[in-house]
């Protein structure tokens, strides 16, 4: 490959920057089309996802040395910057002088004289003159949003709805590295055997803390595995694997999951049932679809069945009271997995979180029918904000007072969980800090 790992990552950055391209699909993407190294591959996830994740605060340390306005930079160039102070900020590995003269190397290639000497000038300035201390900013809100790079206006709003103390510590948390979890399908082995099956092909794995079925992945290729390719595993948060506890199905089951893809919690719910009864699975493209349809394949899961519609006129397909069990997985903001996809934390605004809550409640107003009497609502989204959460369920309560909030929930979530601050009735939130897990809320409703 004729491109060093810094220009793949100022290529990623700037599709991300100019195309609003999900960071984490890029970057696999990127790897997989790439003859990178495998050494190469650690730096470039580090330098795209650092990048991304300390956007503002790079501009912040920036500002002051281009005289123009970052803003009025080309996009590569700023993209080229950013990349270079945060190497010379937060990797010490890397010395100085070699990020500047990568950089500069970069800049005369995409460039000409004048801006790979402006590159030169402003990294070599900061190397001289060290970045401004955002200690010096006086306003709270803004000051914690520096140090660790969120929107001002999230920050705010996290602090109204949280305080600040966990506001600070759901920021800083969502600049570490996620862990890699998988969860074993346990229709076809214990966690013990697949850990037996890990140690075989080099990885090494430990026991979750939260799920029954999680495994955390501490060294290795699990993806290559033969326990992952043969359907002993699947990619799942922990958190995210609640959901289908909380659901509660048993074998012979009718059960919708009606936002579905990529298919994680499908499986799961299938899987619970011991592949006995039936699951319908819809998502509204084709493209996601086959998503699920891969999973359950690779999982050897034959109860799914896979459609793809909008889950807000299911009611034109199926009669009332056609379903046992319902989730919603909803379509949200996203703000409990920054950690994952940093890029999330940029590309929404306040306003749409408005916009996403009307989707929402559209949602739970189309399939409430469809439940049998008796039967179980779940309600989850990736998100913390509480007015795409509690606010949702609370307002879809009040127009359907046959539904009332599970007092059961309880009895199907880990006792740290239940014993959790957050943890109310029928429902509970999971901060990204709770559990070192993605954040996430899960609510139980019964129809009576």
């Amino acid at each position: 490959m004729s491109k060093n790992v810094r220009e793949v990552a100022v290529d990623v950055l700037l599709q991300i920057e100019k195309n609003q391209a999900y960071s984490n699909l890029l970057l696999n993407q990127t790897i997989n089309n790439s003859k990178l190294d495998r050494r190469d591959i650690g730096l470039l996830t580090e330098l795209v996802y650092g990048t991304i994740q300390r956007r503002d605060t790079l501009d912040y340390f920036l500002a002051p040395f281009v005289k123009k306005g970052i803003d009025k930079l080309e996009d590569w160039v700023k993209v080229l910057l950013r990349l270079s102070v945060y190497q010379l900020v937060y990797l010490d590995r890397i010395p100085d002088r070699a990020v500047v003269h990568e950089a500069v190397t970069i800049a005369k290639k995409r460039g000409h004289k004048g801006i790979s000497g402006m590159v030169n000038g402003v990294l070599r300035s900061i190397g001289r003159e060290g970045v401004p201390d955002i200690k010096d900013e006086k306003d709270p809100i803004k000051r914690l949003a520096l140090e660790t790079s969120h929107p001002e206006w999230l920050v705010a709003r996290w602090v109204k709805q949280f305080g600040e103390e966990d506001t600070r510590l759901m920021c800083e948390e969502n600049l570490v590295s996620p862990a890699v979890t998988v969860r074993v399908n346990q229709t076809k082995a214990t966690r013990e055997e697949v850990i037996s099956m890990f140690e075989a092909d080099g990885i090494a794995a430990v026991k979750g803390e939260l799920s029954e079925d999680a495994l955390i992945i501490k060294s290795g290729q699990v993806f290559e595995s033969k326990a992952f390719k043969q359907g002993y595993v699947t990619a799942q948060d922990e958190s995210s694997m609640l959901v289908g506890r909380a659901l509660g199905a048993t074998s012979g089951e009718r059960v919708a999951d009606v936002c579905a893809a990529p298919g994680g919690k499908t499986t799961h719910i299938a899987e619970q049932m011991n592949n006995e009864g039936s699951v319908l699975a819809f998502d509204l493209h084709d493209h996601k679809v086959k998503l699920i349809r891969g999973q359950a394949s690779r999982l050897d899961l034959s109860i799914i069945d896979t459609q793809a519609a909008d889950a807000r006129k299911l009611a034109e397909k199926f009669e009332p009271e056609s379903f046992d069990r319902i989730l919603v997985d909803a379509p949200c903001s996203g703000f409990g997995v920054i950690k994952r996809k940093p890029d999330i934390k940029w590309a929404k605004k306040e306003a749409d979180i408005k916009a996403i809550q009307s989707i929402q409640q559209a949602i739970l107003n189309a399939v409430a029918p469809l439940l049998k009497k008796d039967g179980t609502l779940v309600y989850s989204t990736c998100t913390v904000d509480k007015d795409e959460n509690e606010e949702t369920v609370e307002a879809f309560l009040a127009e359907h007072p046959s539904f009332v909030k599970d007092e059961d929930l309880k009895n199907r979530l880990p006792k740290q969980v239940v014993d959790s601050k957050r943890f109310k009735s029928g429902m509970v939130t999971i901060l990204p800090q709770d559990f070192n897990s993605d954040g996430f809320f899960i609510s139980s409703l019964v129809k009576q």
